[in-house]
């Protein structure tokens, strides 16, 4: 979204700044601009500040959650889900997913018994210091468990190799203008 759309929530809803990381309630009745409304979060600028919105608040919004799945086919693999959902989560800060922006280096899922798995994920950060980390490994977490084959699904911060703008894809590039 690039239109700045100026909304009244509806209801108290907790949000976390940008970019600290730092946990805030929004009050019903608080004017908020919504600046980035990418993958299933909304980021808004409230007196100022920006903050993120989950998806799971979209009513105070008065928006609807996306189903980023309704476009996969029934027939869709479990790696298929895994991929589909994690587009949808978006660094803050740039309107990329985390995909795109090339911050998921290993999701390995492995099965631990039939129709379960687990899924282990090493992603790195834009920025090692970057508050907004343990933000985004949150929101992969709050994707990928909902999906009945999934039991478990673990986020580890690597730096090795440390990210650079090589590693995103053309798409990511395209979108902030870097081509």
């Amino acid at each position: 979204m690039s239109d700045r759309e100026i909304i009244i929530l509806q209801r108290d809803c907790m949000a976390y700044m940008v970019p600290s990381g730092a946990r805030i309630m929004l009050h019903e009745g608080t004017e908020v601009t919504i600046t980035q409304s990418m993958g299933d979060s909304f980021t808004v600028n409230v007196y100022g500040n920006l903050a993120r919105i989950e998806g799971q608040d979209a009513d105070a919004l008065n928006k609807e959650p996306p189903n980023p799945l309704a476009d996969l086919p029934d027939d869709a693999t479990l790696e298929d889900k895994v991929w589909a959902l994690l587009r949808q989560v978006y660094d803050p800060e740039i309107p990329v997913s985390v995909v795109e922006l090339g911050l998921i280096y290993i999701c390995d899922i492995k099965e631990t018994e039939v129709g379960q798995s687990e899924i282990n994920i090493d992603m790195t950060l834009t920025a090692p210091g970057c508050g907004m980390g343990p933000v985004m490994a949150e929101d992969i977490k709050r994707v990928l468990l909902p999906l009945p084959e999934v039991v478990n699904a673990d986020v580890n911060f690597v730096f090795e190799p440390p990210w650079d703008r090589s590693m995103m894809s053309e798409t990511a590039k395209l979108e902030l203008g870097m081509l």
